[in-house]
């Protein structure tokens, strides 16, 4: 039986192989190539999975509106270099019109630069590291929220929903975390929240009893964690042995928003983790496509297939449109406005950031390995629970 790399390899294989085939386009003359950079191996290959799921969706709905497009994938594994790489052989040899990805803060950062310096459109679906919409780019677009909306949703609903006076921040040391680490540093003390403890770690570790264990000793109201998948479930886990029990356990998004952190249901539940999409936020859609991703891969869709999705059809679209001129899309682009799964997306220059959409971030709680939306108030499904019950 393949693997799950083998079954990944194999759906992005499809993709190209399935766009090849479609009807004539009706807005071009024949296929228009789309790059699409993701980490389909390496330690964020789960999130990769994802982000295909949600490029698999989009390829499928834009060949219903008889939109004409190949997908051209390279593999980062989840590294700066490789991203980059990949992005030089999408630009030069295979002549993309535009590029999708990639995943992680750090790939799409350094992707983000050599797309300026080929002038070539590139849509980030996932990636929230500030600085990737800051450096007065013209070719770089992101759809989803930056890293300092991760971490004051979450704050905020802590505020609403009790009175805590501390806080520990616990974050990854990528380019990720430590933007969200940052920007949580900032936040919590304007909020009137003391910072007992503020802890950076290598990912991949495999243990961090001992620091957990110095977070224990502050006895912090909340702690607030960046993590990816596996990390999430062995901080969660090894918090549980030491007996770590704030009022609330706060994920800044990513491997806190995945199925297979929900699925360990011991140490997932009652997390509030930030998140840039749900199925019950109510924006057009949304609820409708939850299903069809549900029935198509058995299991929950995440955020990271919904931006991957988004990015895509809204990519697919204005490629389309521009006949695949280069200048035409990123014209298109920055002059567009659509309104889908994600809710309204535009890509706009304010506080500091150049072709950045304005997207709200949202907040959902685990109970029993299901997710919820909890806050904002306008797009909450349920009441969080509030505070952490304790551990069982």
């Amino acid at each position: 039986m393949p693997g799950p790399v083998s079954r990944l390899l194999a759906a992005l294989a499809a993709l190209v192989v399935a766009a090849v085939a479609l009807p004539a386009c009706k807005k071009s003359s024949g296929p228009i190539r789309i790059g699409i950079i993701n980490s389909v191996t390496g330690p964020e290959a789960p999130i990769g999975e994802l982000m295909t799921n949600g490029y698999l969706m989009a390829q499928d709905d834009l060949k219903k509106e008889g939109i004409d497009i190949a997908i051209v994938t390279e593999d980062d594994t989840g590294k700066p270099q490789v991203a980059m790489s990949g992005l030089e052989k999408l630009a030069t040899r295979d002549n993309v019109a535009a590029i999708v990805g990639p995943y992680p803060s750090s790939s799409s950062n350094a992707a983000a630069k050599l797309a300026e310096k080929y002038k070539l459109p590139i849509l980030i679906p996932a990636a929230s590291k500030e600085e990737i919409t800051r450096q007065n780019y013209q070719w770089v677009f992101r759809i989803n929220a930056p890293t300092n909306l991760y971490s004051s949703v979450v704050i905020d609903l802590a505020l609403a929903s009790g009175q805590p006076k501390t806080i520990a921040i616990i974050a990854e040391n990528t380019d990720f975390g430590t933007s969200a680490a940052a920007t949580a540093r900032l936040y919590a003390p304007k909020k009137g929240l003391t910072i007992v403890a503020d802890e950076a770690y290598s990912k991949g570790s495999p243990d961090y009893r001992s620091m957990l264990s110095q977070v224990k000793a502050k006895n912090p109201d909340l702690v607030f964690l960046v993590s990816y998948v596996a990390d999430a479930i062995l901080l969660m886990r090894q918090s549980r042995e030491i007996g770590l029990s704030p009022q609330a356990f706060l994920g800044g998004g990513a491997g806190f928003g995945t199925p297979q952190f929900a699925a360990e249901k011991d140490v997932s539940g009652f997390m509030l983790a930030s998140t840039q999409w749900t199925d019950d936020s109510g924006w057009p859609g949304a609820k409708e496509w939850g299903v069809r991703y549900q029935a198509r891969f058995n299991k929950e869709a995440t955020y990271h297939a919904a931006c991957a999705y988004e990015a895509l059809r809204i990519m697919g679209e204005t490629v389309a449109k521009a006949g695949g001129d280069r200048e035409k899309t990123r014209a298109g682009l920055k002059g567009g406005a659509w309104d889908g799964i994600m809710g309204k997306v535009k890509f706009e220059d304010y506080d500091g950031y150049q072709n950045q959409n304005n997207h709200p971030m949202l907040v959902q709680q685990i109970v029993d390995g299901q997710f919820a939306t909890v806050w904002p108030s306008q797009f909450a499904a349920k009441k969080a629970v509030y505070p952490h019950p304790g551990w069982k």
